[in-house]
């Protein structure tokens, strides 16, 4: 049997349901999942793994138009997406209207792969609406197969992957059968103490946030990490912190017993908070943080 191999990214609006269907697909637990838009703010690759078969599948942060460099660096994530696709999911919702990004959703138009629109959050609506939305998408995108979902239900998700596996190219694997993402361990502590930020902090705080590790040392049963969390401003920092430091420390102790499951080993966390202005326009900045300014 011919071994199939082929990358296949997740791209659409904020707030759509893209980091949860990504975490259904591979598996694994990759992406930030909220209920927070602009979640995901980088491109992150989750590897399925079976006999004969490997699906590269991104997930990309939400299609929006940058107010800063942050942002810009964000969309290009989204945009370099559709470059290397060999399938595109391409994910809105219920509520969603399909003129919104219309600039991004023409170039989705015009790719010559595969495109599986997938309309998820049915479950929040009837036949009649869901019928309504599929002619709305598909006079938008005539050439794109639509799926309804619903990743939070799992509805229809075995029919994307089941499509997903016969629209794939015959190749060998671009990554070893081991191997379940492209990002380093770091990168995932620095996403498990933005997410629990994003879930215990309201308003602008968590898109004022950005979280960086100084140190990680691995031992046999403990990982020890230092991880240093910015913000703008010193009035972010003090609502980080919290009266008598309680607010970090609830994050902190969150974010260990996260981290404990995802690595499975004891963790010693230490968090400490400081002020870096400016950083989400800082070009200097991003680049250390890992984003792609090109």
């Amino acid at each position: 049997m011919a071994h199939k191999a082929g990358f296949v990214n997740i791209v659409g609006n904020p707030n759509v349901g893209k980091s949860t269907l990504m975490n259904l697909l591979v598996g694994e637990r990759i992406s930030i999942a909220t209920f927070k838009a602009q979640t995901t703010r980088h491109r992150i690759m989750g590897i399925l793994n079976t006999e004969d078969m490997q699906i590269c599948f991104s997930d990309t942060p939400g299609v929006l138009k940058p107010n800063y460099r942050l942002q810009e660096s964000m969309l290009s994530f989204s945009e370099s997406a559709l470059k290397d696709a060999d399938v595109l999911l391409y994910v809105t919702d219920m509520v969603e209207k399909p003129d919104k990004n219309s600039d991004f959703l023409e170039k989705v138009g015009r790719m010559d792969v595969p495109v599986l629109l997938l309309i998820n959050k049915i479950d929040m609506s009837n036949q009649q609406e869901l019928t309504q939305k599929v002619e709305e998408w598909h006079a938008v995108l005539p050439a794109a197969e639509i799926i309804p979902i619903s990743a939070l239900y799992k509805f229809n998700v075995d029919i994307v992957l089941k499509r997903i596996k016969e629209l794939l190219p015959d190749s060998p694997p671009y990554f070893g059968k081991d191997q379940w993402t492209d990002k380093p361990a770091r990168f995932f502590v620095t996403e498990i103490i933005r997410e629990k930020i994003l879930l215990y902090y309201d308003k602008e705080i968590p898109y004022s946030v950005e979280v960086a590790v100084e140190e990680f040392k691995e031992e046999e049963h403990l990982i020890r990490i230092k991880a240093i969390i910015y913000v703008e401003r010193d009035s972010q920092k003090g609502i980080i912190i919290g009266h008598n430091g309680v607010a970090l420390k609830k994050v902190s102790t969150e974010a260990r017993k996260s981290l404990e499951r995802f690595f499975g080993k004891s963790i010693y966390l230490e968090t400490y908070v400081k002020v870096d202005k400016n950083w989400r326009n800082s070009e200097r900045e991003l680049k250390n943080f890992g984003y792609n300014l090109d």
